[in-house]
């Protein structure tokens, strides 16, 4: 089991420097830090309370809280070395606290700060290392970290939002299927107990729900067998590429879904792009990385045909007019006929992103209608076959 530990150490000029590792042992630390030819002053091991304050922030979120403090540290002159010890410690995240402790090492052995955070993709999106060299090109790192982190966090609100608005009609598709089937398996079986008892003819749509609660009362299990089939055998064709393609390609097409999806990806694929751009990246690596950004296959294979005119002289409004919303091709188009396509890019982030939440408002708003109505129907052909069953009981009997 691996401590962590603060350290403070002397180099043989006599400088202090000072760092937060994990090792397995205090003699372990000491051996890395004479491998470093570093000559310990303090070394103070980290209450284990601190480790369980840490877990309780989400990855994507410990990531945005330390860029913001990190380019708050180097505007106040902060050294990067000093900053990554600071920020290790505050990462309230565990794998971003190990992961920022081997940042540290690797600029402590010579890398520039974007190659080390280039080899953790898995922590920092292909932007991050392409905005800090950018950065550390113009002397700019403390802007280039708090314009980083006022990108994650606008992604992350608007992933937020879409999910918050969906999270209503996915909780009401799941309590309806819990109640039609509690009503299948329990109510409807001791319902026909009662209707056998009394004999007479029942109704059709009594005699259907019986047979139906029957069906799944005593096959259940086949039931669920079968759905977990079709959904394993969905996930391992799934799983091949021209059946992702083929799936990605007809989500596009859907009605709502497949507009929201388009606008989504153009107001990510923009800010990416502009972002990258506003901090002097060229064009063709630019639109490289921001391609990376969109996780719908088709789309993403339109974009990189894109890249590919662009980078043999073509216009960027051009190549991306058969992948991206004409409004978007159209604004984009101007930013490059009056040199503000940085500026354009993050108009067009600003708008489609404001398309989305009211394409997301307007879905939900179709979306609730209909469920109410669907699962009413359910609801009620089950409560007009009890009714019905009941009626044509007392008039057998009376």
């Amino acid at each position: 089991m691996s401590v962590r530990f603060r350290y403070r150490a002397s180099t043989g000029t006599g400088e202090i420097v000072d760092g937060v590792v994990e090792v397995a042992s205090e003699q372990g630390l000491l051996e890395q830090l004479r491998r470093r030819d570093l000559y310990p002053v303090e070394i103070r091991e980290l209450a284990p309370a601190s480790r369980k304050r840490r877990r309780q922030l989400g990855r994507r979120p410990a990531v945005t809280r330390w860029a913001r403090n990190f380019g708050a540290l180097l505007g106040a002159a902060t050294p990067v070395d000093r900053a990554l010890a600071i920020t290790a410690e505050q990462a309230g995240h565990d794998g971003l606290a190990q992961t920022l402790a081997a940042v540290q090492e690797a600029v402590r052995g010579g890398d520039d700060l974007s190659s080390a955070l280039a080899r953790y993709p898995s922590y920092f999106p292909a932007i991050a290392p392409a905005m800090v060299r950018a950065g550390e090109a113009s002397g700019t790192l403390d802007t280039v970290f708090e314009q980083l982190a006022d990108f994650m966090e606008e992604s992350d609100e608007l992933r937020s939002q879409v999910q918050s608005a969906l999270l209503y009609p996915a909780l009401m598709a799941v309590v309806a299927s819990l109640g039609i089937t509690v009503l299948l398996l329990f109510v409807v079986p001791r319902f026909a107990g009662i209707l056998e008892d009394v004999g007479g003819t029942l109704p059709f749509t009594t005699r259907s729900m019986i047979w139906l609660g029957e069906i799944v009362s005593r096959f259940w299990w086949a039931i669920g067998l079968a759905i977990a089939g079709a959904v394993a055998l969905g996930i391992e064709r799934y799983r091949q590429p021209e059946v992702q393609r083929a799936w990605h390609a007809n989500r596009l097409r859907l009605p709502v879904l497949g507009d929201l999806e388009v606008k989504l990806l153009t107001a990510r694929f923009t800010r990416t792009l502009g972002l990258l751009l506003g901090n002097g990246t060229s064009l063709v690596p630019a639109l490289r990385i921001a391609r990376a950004s969109v996780t719908n296959l088709e789309l993403a294979a339109a974009l990189e045909r894109a890249t590919g005119i662009v980078s043999e002289g073509g216009s960027l409004a051009q190549a991306t007019k058969d992948a991206l919303p004409p409004l978007a091709v159209q604004m984009l188009a101007v930013g490059e006929e009056s040199g503000r396509l940085e500026d354009l890019c993050i108009r067009v982030a600003h708008t489609f992103e404001g398309e989305v939440r009211r394409s997301v408002k307007t879905a939900v708003a179709l979306i609730e209608p209909i469920m109410i109505v669907v699962f009413g129907v359910l609801v009620g052909f089950v409560a007009l076959a009890m009714l019905q069953a009941i009626y044509s009981i007392n008039t057998s009997v009376f």
